[in-house]
């Protein structure tokens, strides 16, 4: 990993592999940056302190997203859910946000209101809306009213939310916010 580590920091911050690696050696044997800037320029190539301290920034970020990692193949492994196709993914991913989306459909939740509606029978509701499967969804939520579900609307209810949680978890539909926020959002100041 230590290899790709350093092609990725190279990459990102356009400095040789070579002059990356050796930096990266020095600073994963504890050394400090002013000393690697001023008496190791022949292991860096000359980088001097700005340098390295991007290349310590960059490192911590893939040590941190390493441990993560880590982290997220047992816990998805505990759950007996964890593939070969699945794992790849994961250790394959240098990104933390496209890493937590990854993740999400497997982290452990707290009970939600869309666990309460699938719970009572209201997952077969969500597909047929989600689908468009029918123009007249309070005739078909009226096949979901029971014990469990006092009415039409309780059960309408209950499927946009067990429909708000798949969309949230959607690694498609995160990133589609993600780029629509970062292209189209505009911060505004509230004045007092």
């Amino acid at each position: 990993m230590a290899d790709k580590i350093s092609e990725l920091i190279s990459q990102e911050l356009n400095i040789p592999l070579h002059q990356v690696a050796g930096t990266v050696g020095l600073l994963n044997d504890d050394n400090s940056i002013p000393f690697i800037s001023r008496y190791r320029k022949e292991v860096t190539g000359g980088l001097d302190e700005i340098a390295v301290q991007s290349v310590e920034t960059r490192l911590n970020y893939y040590n941190e997203l390493e441990k993560r990692k880590t982290t997220i193949l047992k816990s998805i492994e505990a759950q007996e859910k964890l593939t070969d196709e699945l794992s790849a993914r994961i250790l394959n991913c240098w990104d933390a946000n496209t890493l937590e989306d990854i993740y999400l459909p497997y982290k452990p939740k707290r009970r939600t209101r869309a666990e309460v509606a699938r719970e009572k029978g209201l997952e077969p509701l969500a597909k047929i809306i989600m689908a468009q499967r029918s123009a007249d969804i309070e005739h078909r939520a009226q096949q979901f009213v029971s014990d469990a579900v006092a009415d039409v609307d309780a059960a309408i209810a209950g499927a946009q939310d067990i429909i708000a949680e798949w969309s949230s978890e959607s690694a498609a539909v995160r990133n589609s916010v993600r780029r629509a926020y970062r292209h189209d959002a505009v911060a505004k100041r509230k004045d007092s």
